[in-house]
């Protein structure tokens, strides 16, 4: 559940639904001991060492990032389910909703820029404009991290306000939400305010997301053609090298997508909430964001060294 747009007011007594929220808690717990794995190995480097990679300091902050988000919405599933019957723009909903607004943004643009950096430090093309990015975009990364958490900020102060007028306007009708004026106001501030705000705020960094994505797995594909045609065949440690670069990137554009429509398929209200089919979409997506820090893990080789020194460790070898 992306915690962004969920209207109550029917609990689940489905066994079936009841099973995937339990698989969905289970996967949420997966991504915060994965992403807060990710964070502190790299944070503690950081610290140790006084310096990192920036690709490593991209996924620090995306670590980070998903390791609040992935908190917060665990936060809200547990409300949920102790409330119902709860009107969906109370008090308590309206702070972990501007938590959620707060920490959203960011982790699509860190998840972005990562795309952005990979694209820029990987690819070959020879455009004069590579060149240039290749030089400067790494003096940026300071700069877009605090620019984007300034503009989730921003974002975030207009969801709110949206959503704290729904609820001056639920208590001006007496706290009947099933006011027909009350209703109709809701839903006018829903369509014509907040989803248009959503779709700017996640369109953006999923656009730019997608062309990196297409121009790095278009280079990688040219440069395993170039292998293949001068190597034995896939055994070949350089061939080797390519497919598994593709793979981790094919299966970060498809969790990056995934996300992308669970939000846009939420806001837009597609899988009627708290139904069976609304459960099964969100125990997929989660699914996809307990494999995202398991592929970030065994992709990253700072990542992986600290995992093995860890299994080291705990074998007791030296």
């Amino acid at each position: 559940m992306n915690g962004d747009h969920m209207v109550l007011g029917s609990s689940v007594t489905d066994k079936k639904a009841i099973i995937l929220v339990t698989i969905l808690l289970l996967l949420r717990l997966v991504a915060i001991a994965g992403n807060g794995f990710i964070t502190a190995a790299l944070g503690v480097e950081w610290v140790l060492r006084r310096m990192l990679l920036p690709c490593d300091k991209l996924l620090v902050s995306l670590g980070a990032s998903h390791f609040c988000l992935q908190s917060v919405v665990m936060g809200k599933t547990i409300y949920v389910f102790l409330y119902p019957m709860a009107f969906p723009y109370n008090p308590v909903l309206q702070f972990l909703a501007f938590q959620w607004d707060f920490l959203n943004a960011p982790t699509l643009w860190f998840s972005t820029w990562l795309s952005v950096f990979y694209c820029v430090k990987i690819a070959t093309f020879t455009h004069p404009v590579f060149f240039w990015l290749k030089h400067k975009l790494s003096g940026w990364l300071p700069w877009m991290v605090f620019s984007y958490v300034g503009l989730s900020s921003f974002t975030t102060i207009l969801f709110f306000i949206g959503n704290h007028r729904m609820y001056q306007n639920y208590l001006k009708n007496h706290l009947q939400p099933w006011n027909v004026t009350g209703n109709s106001i809701r839903s006018y501030c829903e369509k014509f305010y907040l989803f248009p705000l959503k779709m700017i705020t996640w369109t953006m960094p999923t656009a730019v997301f997608f062309i990196c994505m297409i121009l790095l797995i278009t280079s990688l594909g040219r440069h395993m053609k170039k292998a293949l045609l001068t190597t034995s065949g896939f055994r070949e440690p350089s061939v080797q090298a390519h497919i598994k670069a593709l793979l981790a990137l094919l299966s970060f554009a498809m969790l990056f997508i995934s996300y992308f429509l669970s939000l846009v398929f939420s806001a837009a209200g597609i899988f009627p909430p708290l139904d069976f089919k609304f459960w099964v979409w969100e125990s997929v997506i989660y699914l996809c964001a307990a494999v995202h820090p398991i592929i970030l893990l065994f992709s990253n080789c700072r990542l992986r060294a600290v995992l093995k020194s860890h299994r080291s460790s705990r074998c007791g070898t030296p």
